[in-house]
């Protein structure tokens, strides 16, 4: 399920809250994640069992190379404050961030993008939305580090150095590669793409 809704007006002229729709969506749709991002609603699914499981096997890896520990932490689902609108807000599946994230509560449990070091989406249905949308998104709230662990393709795309509305180094890995991390998330990091991507496939009997 893909759902977009633009700013704007109701039919009798009185102003309304996208945050108060998404909020109503969210509790209505309990597992579904909601953003507002450049003025839309962008309504996620259900994720299934490898999307959860590329996420856990991730964060061990972070985890283990000692990210969660001290200067940052390794945090799936928090609300990423946007620059690019009143109400707009991102929830990456994954970030790694500053240890005082606390200090940084913007609104609607969203932080301010200064102490997100990485964020990092694994497509689903909607991944149109992670490798443009977002994109954008991110580069607009200047995140250092964006990586997509790209489904639909069989890619990791490691997206750096953020200007404007585009990351200026955008470096898609194929299986049998490996993806170096930039040492500014904290620690020396490199994904095994194929093994990855691996962990993110369905699997059948």
């Amino acid at each position: 399920m893909h759902a977009a809704a633009a700013t704007g007006q109701r039919s009798d002229d009185e102003s309304f809250s996208l945050t108060a729709i998404a909020d109503e969506i969210t509790e209505r749709h309990p597992g579904y994640r909601v953003e507002i991002i450049g003025g839309h609603l962008l309504v996620s699914p259900l994720r299934d069992a490898r999307h959860a499981c590329v996420l856990t096997d991730l964060m061990c890896l972070f985890i283990a190379v000692g990210l969660h520990d001290g200067d940052t932490e390794v945090l799936q689902n928090a609300g990423l404050w946007l620059p690019t609108g009143a109400e707009d807000y991102a929830i990456p599946d994954l970030a790694i961030v500053d240890a005082d994230i606390d200090d940084h509560l913007v609104e609607n449990n969203a932080y301010d993008p200064v102490c997100f070091r990485l964020v990092l989406e694994v497509t689903s249905s909607n991944w149109k939305d992670d490798l443009k949308t977002k994109a954008v998104a991110y580069a607009q709230a200047n995140v250092p580090v964006y990586v997509i662990v790209d489904r639909k393709h069989q890619r990791v795309h490691v997206l750096t150095d953020p200007s404007g509305e585009k990351y200026e180094h955008h470096r898609p890995y194929s299986p049998g590669e490996t993806a170096p991390l930039p040492d500014s998330i904290g620690a020396k990091v490199t994904l095994d793409v194929g093994q990855i991507l691996t962990a993110a496939q369905t699997k059948t009997g």
